[in-house]
């Protein structure tokens, strides 16, 4: 699974469009108060996590695309992807 398909999964899975920012694929402006996201870390990793209260918290790194997109995936609808 890559971004890509990840937005297309979140949404199709019900989550709003609003909580949720994937860098280059799915970003809303003006961007929400709070939202999950997925980025390109420093380290050529992933980083998956929580923006509260003007703080980015990194909740996870993955070395790969896809285990991100995977654990963000279930994390936010609870349901383990294929």
């Amino acid at each position: 699974m890559n971004r890509h398909e990840l937005a297309a999964a979140l949404i199709a899975a019900g989550v709003p469009p609003e909580s949720f920012q994937i860098a280059e694929v799915h970003e809303t402006s003006p961007p929400p108060t709070d939202f999950w996201f997925l980025r390109s870390g420093s380290d050529d990793d992933w980083e998956v996590g929580a923006y509260e209260r003007g703080q980015f918290d990194v909740r996870a790194n993955f070395d790969t695309e896809a285990d991100a997109a995977r654990w963000m995936l279930t994390t936010l609808t609870g349901a383990p992807s294929n």
